[in-house]
């Protein structure tokens, strides 16, 4: 009677009585073939996913490859635009004093056998002799360039833009001094100007002086850093075919 009852359904069989923890569930495989234990009356563990975190990519927005936290600190290349307007200004200032000094009462000095002559002028126009007469203007607009470029240096990341800025700077500078100190008056004055190519007295190229060179030379290179993708941050943007 007793081995009968325990065949019955509902009723406890042999194997009844021996504990559940003998006994082992299959092991589980994880998406990447891993096998994991898991724990009697636990659920599945999760799939362990690397931290997406812990190195994320670098992103890239906006058309430009590579991001301004790469490029040399600000502060260095302020101080390169500095020195190199601080260069311009000087060597035009002295310059200028000494052509009044040695060439305002004698004849043209000819130099390279006439490809360059040394030779005082007056300019009350822009660089060049360009706009003869509009020195108030000339003034202005130098002021407000000088006050642009020192305001975009705050963002300044790029060595070859620092140089570009730092000529186009000091060029505006030193013509800028002759119009606030020189005769006929303040922002009136005109520029001293001392070279003339090909011919003494300007009629084949413009006499001019170091602030326009330098302005010009600045200008040029500016154009082509842009052209270039170069911007002052220091990034390159990318063109789009």
């Amino acid at each position: 009677m007793t081995a009968s009852r325990a065949g019955q359904p509902g009723g406890a069989g042999p194997d009844s009585a021996l504990p559940h923890h003998g006994t082992r569930p299959a092991p589980r495989t994880g998406h990447n073939g891993e096998v994991t234990d898991t724990a009697p009356g636990a659920g599945p563990e999760p799939d362990r996913q690397p931290d997406a975190a812990a190195d994320p990519a670098p992103a890239h927005g906006g058309g430009n490859s590579g991001a301004a936290d790469s490029a040399p600190a600000g502060p260095r290349r302020i101080r390169l635009l500095v020195a190199v307007a601080v260069l311009v200004l000087a060597a035009d200032l002295l310059s200028k004093v000494a052509v009044v000094a040695t060439l305002s009462d004698r004849a043209p000095v000819k130099l390279l056998g006439g490809l360059l002559y040394l030779v005082e002028a007056r300019n009350a126009g822009a660089a060049f002799s360009f706009a003869q007469g509009a020195t108030v203007l000339f003034s202005g607009i130098a002021a407000l360039v000088i006050v642009i470029i020192l305001r975009t240096a705050a963002q300044l990341r790029s060595l070859p833009w620092a140089v570009c800025l730092g000529l186009i700077l000091g060029g505006a500078a030193g013509n800028l001094a002759d119009r606030l100190f020189r005769a006929p008056g303040p922002l009136r004055g005109r520029v001293v100007d001392w070279i003339s190519l090909l011919d003494p007295d300007g009629r084949i190229w413009p006499v001019f002086n170091l602030a326009d060179s330098a302005i010009v030379v600045g200008g040029v290179l500016a154009v082509l850093l842009a052209f270039a993708g170069l911007e002052l941050t220091g990034t390159r943007t990318r063109r789009r075919p």
